[in-house]
């Protein structure tokens, strides 16, 4: 019996595959990652400095993840009382807890370690910061309409994750200040009717200050909370390649292409490098910028209180609502209801709602279900615009409230009359920036209008025959009048039905 060979072409002409080609084809034929690069690596991306800003929010949490392994080496998330016997001369022989022990230990005897640890807690500040304004970005022009309103949420979770990321993160050494923080979480809770006390005892382990504290915290600091952050920063990135990069109104741009360079090997060339700048921005201010010197404060004790302890700024504005609150109390049924702490608390995460539904509540109220991939820009958006210049302003103000003490020493002022001046600027000032900023937007649009038209002014002055003199203008070009014109009037949140 014989077989005949299925094909007659000589075994010898047969390439022979190389071994890297052959491990791809392996990978390829399982994972598919040929398919997935053919299809993701060519993705376009728009280039303009805003985008930018999330790249700076990646890129911190990168560092934040890094850093923060190498920490939780060397720190001891405990309570138990040590006696110090080390480096920093002025706390030798006091006692202290572990946790704080630990984070002395870090500071001046661990090789690298107070860099490590200021580079951890300059990139929570910076990580947060890009945070906010990235998503003012995408409020300012309109990104977060259909189909991004989830990717908005997501955005948006993770913002409020952070707040309390870095407020766990912050209270760990269990020095003074991070202490005196822990004292007016305690008063919130207890300012909760009914369950007040047993919230507070879940969350200390027992009375005020409890012995679990710091472990507690730890565990949602270094395991739950980062996780949660971690598959979310995923999701987020996952979505902008699903849904494409949003790009701003220009020549050659639409709803459905995407102009800039491709993501291998341009953009990928760039954000390697980014990165990198980032990473190292953030280790020149680690290491010339000192931050939470906790020797300078010293262990928490029950009966002490760290003068001029200030937050962390992210969460400022949280300590302006309860400073500037008056004193109310209530009494009913036999509870005593502590208004001046439970509005504060209750309007905290209203201030940061206000931002996470604004997308349905325009897309509700404007009727506008289509799909957007190019950018508003801020003038041609005027209410919303002016909400988000009102909540920005609220912000400051509340940010200013929660240091009045800090501001009437520096300003030689009475500390009732910085208190009382935000209290009215709480209702004046955001109600001003709203009517300011929309009528600023409309008095722009007016502008554009007019270089449509006419042209940019040239600053030439020209004498006509009959003696008039007038300034010539010269025409827009293409590319500006596309610019200015490549818009349709929306309607705006505020506007009735026509």
């Amino acid at each position: 019996m014989t077989t005949t060979p299925e094909s007659s072409t000589p075994a010898s002409s047969t390439p022979v595959a190389s071994r890297g080609e052959r491990v791809a084809d392996w990978f390829d034929g399982r994972l598919g990652i040929h398919t997935l690069g053919r299809r993701y690596l060519r993705k376009v991306f728009p280039d303009h400095w805003s985008f930018l800003l999330g790249e700076i929010c990646l890129y911190s949490f990168v560092v934040l993840i890094l850093t923060g392994i190498y920490l939780t080496l060397f720190f001891h998330p405990s309570m138990n009382e040590v006696t110090y016997h080390g480096s920093y001369v002025p706390l030798n022989g006091i006692r202290m807890s572990d946790a704080y022990a630990s984070t002395l230990h870090l500071s001046f005897d661990v090789r690298g370690g107070l860099l490590v640890r200021q580079l951890h807690h300059w990139a929570a500040l910076v990580f947060i910061a890009a945070m906010l304004t990235h998503m003012m970005r995408h409020f300012f022009t309109g990104s977060f309409r259909k189909p991004r309103e989830l990717n908005w949420l997501f955005g948006w979770t993770l913002l409020f994750l952070g707040l309390f990321e870095g407020l766990f993160g912050y209270s760990l050494p269990d020095d003074l200040l991070s202490g005196t923080g822990m004292r007016f979480v305690d008063g919130a809770l207890l300012s909760v009717p009914i369950v007040g006390t047993y919230l507070s005892m879940f969350l200390f382990g027992g009375e005020y200050p409890g012995h679990d504290i710091v472990s507690r915290f730890y565990a949602l600091h270094v395991l739950l909370i980062p996780g949660v952050m971690a598959a979310l920063v995923v999701v987020h990135v996952l979505l902008v390649v699903y849904h494409k990069h949003t790009q701003f109104a220009g020549p050659g741009r639409t709803e459905r292409n995407v102009v800039g360079a491709p993501f291998m090997p341009v953009y990928l060339a760039k954000a390697g490098g980014f990165f990198f700048l980032v990473f190292g921005a953030l280790t020149v201010l680690a290491a010339v910028a000192s931050i939470n010197p906790v020797w300078s404060y010293g262990p928490y004790r029950a009966d002490q209180v760290s003068t001029g302890a200030q937050p962390d700024w992210y969460l400022g504005f949280a300590e302006g609502l309860v400073r500037v609150m008056p004193g109310w109390e209530v009494s009913f049924r036999g509870h005593t209801l502590v208004l001046g702490v439970l509005i504060p608390i209750v309007v905290f995460p209203l201030l940061l709602v206000l931002i996470g539904v604004y997308p349905f509540l325009e897309s509700w109220r404007t009727g506008d279900t289509r799909e957007h991939h190019l950018l508003d820009r801020p003038r041609n958006r005027p209410t919303r615009t002016g909400i988000g210049v009102a909540w920005i302003s609220l912000y400051l103000i509340l940010l200013a409230g929660g240091g009045n003490d800090i501001v009437a020493t520096r300003l030689h002022l009475s500390i009732n009359t910085v208190t009382w001046a935000v209290r009215v600027a709480v209702f004046v000032v955001p109600a001003l920036a709203f009517v300011v900023t929309r009528r600023i937007c409309l008095g722009l649009q007016l502008r554009d209008a007019e270089m449509v038209l006419h042209g940019r002014e040239t600053g030439i002055i020209k004498r006509l025959p009959h003696g008039e003199y007038v300034e010539l203008h010269r025409p827009l070009d293409q590319a500006e009048l596309h610019t200015l014109t490549a818009h349709k009037r929306q309607r705006e949140l505020v506007e009735r039905e026509p």
